[in-house]
C-alpha cells in the first residue's frame, strides 16, 4: 500500500510530511496514555454505528475483537507506538484495520476532533474521581487529630507573628475547610466534564444518521437519572478546552493549600518554633552536616506547587488566542494537564501518609500559648464589655502593651498602679482575662474555636467526608 494511503489524511497530498516534520508533529509519546479512554471511545462508537444499522452485528463483533487484542497488547507493553500515525487516536485505528477490514469502517461518522474531547472527558472524569479520594484520605486525617486535640493549645499567627490563642483541633479543622473545598472543585470539574462531545465531528457534525445518546450512555455521560448528557455545540464542543482549565485551576487550587501546610509544617519542624515532630521516613540528612534532618517532602511540595502553577498558565497562554474551532495548538494541552494530575496525586498521596504520622509537641505549643501577649485582644474585648468603643479600647491597650515592653515585663506583671494609670478599667479584674481556657471558652459561637464548637463540627465532617 501507498505509505500516502496509510496516512488518515493522505489523499489529496503527493508526498509524505518529512522526518523533521513528523517529528515536531506527533504527539503519540505523550497521548498514547488516553488509550483505554480512546478504545472505550471506539468501542461505543462502534456499538452505536451497529444499533443504526451502518455496521453488520459481523463488523462490530470483529471490531470489539479487534481493539480488545489491541488492548492486551498495549497492557503487556508489545504494542508498536509508531510516529508516523501521528497520536493514539491514528495508531490504535492503523493497528484495528490490520486486525480486521471492518476497522476501516470505525472512524465513521467521527473525527479526531470530537474523539479526543471525548477521550480528555473520560479522563478528567477519572482523575477527579482519583484525587477527591486521596484528598478525602488527608481530610479525614487532620479530622482525626482535631478529635485527639480538641482542648489542646496551640498559637495562632498573622504576618508570621504570635496573634491569638486557639486550640489545636482549630489549626487542624481549617485544613479540612481548605481540603473539602478542593474536593468540591473537582466534583465540579467532574460535571463540567460529564458531557459527551462524541458525534460533533470536525465541527459540525454529520450527515449520517447517528445516535449520540446511544454512544454518551455507552461511556457513563448520564445524569444521576441515567439520562444521556450531551455537548449542545458542536462548534464549541471540539474547540473549547474549558474543561480541561478547570481540571487544572482545581489542581493549582489544591496544591496551593498543600503548599501552605507545607510551609507551615517547615517552619513548625525548625528548632525555633519545635511544633512538630516530622518522621524520618518523610526527611533526609545533609551531605556534610552530620546534623542536619531536612524537610525535604514538604519542601518538595512546594515546588511541585509551582510546577501546577505553571500549567494552568500554559493552558491559558495557549488558548487566549485561538479562533474557533479546532487548531494543532490543542495538541499541547496534554502535556500540562497530565503532569499537573501526576504531580497532585504525588502530592496527595504523600500528604496523605505523612499527616497521620506527624506528631505534634504538645508541651511546645502550650508554652508558646503562655505569652500574656496572645490576650491582648481579650483585654480590649473586656473594655468593649464596660462599654467603651472599641477604637478607644484598642488604644488603650496599645498603651498597656507600650507599658510591658517600656517595663521589660509580661502584660500579665505590670504593677497595679501603672495599669491603673492607663485606665482605672485595668484593676484586678483584668487578671482573671490571662488563662487560655477562659479565652477559648468565650470563642464559643459557631466557627470558633472552642472545644464545644469543634466537636460539632468534627462529627459534621465525618458524616460529609464518608458519605
Amino acid at each position: 500500500m501507498d505509505a500516502r494511503n496509510q496516512a488518515t489524511w493522505g489523499g489529496r497530498f503527493h508526498s509524505l510530511p518529512s522526518q523533521k516534520m513528523l517529528h515536531f508533529g506527533e504527539s503519540v509519546s505523550f497521548d498514547s496514555r488516553l488509550a483505554p479512554y480512546d478504545l472505550a471511545c471506539s468501542r461505543a462508537h462502534a456499538r452505536m454505528l451497529a444499533h443504526v444499522g451502518i455496521l453488520t452485528r459481523q463488523e462490530v463483533d470483529d471490531i470489539l475483537k479487534g481493539l480488545d487484542t489491541i488492548e492486551a497488547s498495549i497492557r503487556s507493553g508489545t504494542f508498536e507506538w509508531k510516529i508516523e500515525f501521528e497520536d493514539v487516536h491514528m495508531n490504535i485505528e492503523q493497528a484495528l484495520k490490520q486486525l480486521t477490514p471492518a476497522g476501516a469502517k470505525v472512524h465513521t461518522g467521527r473525527s479526531r476532533n470530537d474523539q479526543v474531547a471525548t477521550d480528555i472527558h473520560l479522563f478528567v472524569k477519572d482523575a477527579c474521581k482519583r484525587l477527591i479520594e486521596m484528598l478525602r484520605t488527608c481530610a479525614l486525617a487532620f479530622v482525626d487529630h482535631a478529635e485527639q486535640h480538641l482542648s489542646t493549645p496551640a498559637p495562632s499567627y498573622t504576618h508570621l507573628q504570635r496573634a491569638q490563642p486557639i486550640t489545636l483541633a482549630h489549626y487542624c479543622l481549617a485544613w479540612v475547610e481548605m481540603l473539602h473545598r478542593d474536593i468540591l472543585e473537582f466534583e465540579q470539574t467532574w460535571h463540567a466534564a460529564n458531557h459527551c462531545p462524541l458525534g460533533s465531528g470536525a465541527l459540525a457534525g454529520t450527515t449520517l444518521h447517528i445516535d449520540r445518546a446511544f454512544a454518551a450512555k455507552a461511556l457513563g455521560f448520564v445524569d444521576a437519572n441515567g439520562e444521556p448528557l450531551l455537548t449542545t455545540n458542536s462548534l464549541d464542543a471540539v474547540g473549547n478546552r474549558d474543561t480541561l482549565l478547570k481540571f487544572a485551576f482545581a489542581c493549582a487550587q489544591s496544591a496551593t493549600h498543600f503548599s501552605r501546610l507545607a510551609e507551615d509544617w517547615i517552619l513548625w519542624s525548625t528548632a525555633e518554633y519545635s511544633f512538630i515532630h516530622l518522621p524520618d521516613d518523610y526527611t533526609t540528612g545533609s551531605s556534610i552536616m552530620p546534623q542536619k534532618r531536612n524537610p525535604d517532602a514538604l519542601e518538595l511540595t512546594r515546588g511541585k506547587c509551582a510546577r501546577i502553577h505553571g500549567n494552568l498558565h500554559t493552558l491559558l497562554t495557549l488558548l487566549k488566542a485561538q479562533p474557533l474551532t479546532y487548531n494543532r495548538d490543542l495538541q499541547e494541552d496534554k502535556p500540562a494537564v497530565f503532569d499537573s494530575f501526576d504531580q497532585l496525586s504525588m502530592i496527595a498521596d504523600l500528604i496523605g501518609d505523612l499527616v497521620p504520622k506527624v506528631i505534634f509537641r504538645t508541651n511546645r505549643l502550650k508554652e508558646a500559648c503562655a505569652d500574656p501577649m496572645l490576650f491582648a485582644t481579650d483585654l480590649a474585648d473586656y473594655l468593649v464589655r464596660e462599654g467603651l468603643p472599641f477604637r478607644e479600647a484598642h488604644h488603650l491597650v496599645g498603651k498597656l502593651v507600650a507599658k510591658a515592653e517600656e517595663l521589660g515585663l509580661p502584660l500579665d506583671q505590670i504593677p497595679l498602679q501603672d495599669r491603673i494609670a492607663i485606665s482605672p478599667y485595668f484593676d484586678l479584674r483584668i487578671d482573671g482575662l490571662f488563662g487560655f481556657d477562659q479565652s477559648i471558652a468565650r470563642r464559643n459561637q459557631p466557627g470558633m474555636p472552642a472545644p464545644e464548637c469543634n466537636k460539632d463540627r468534627i462529627a459534621e465532617w465525618k458524616k460529609i467526608l464518608r458519605s
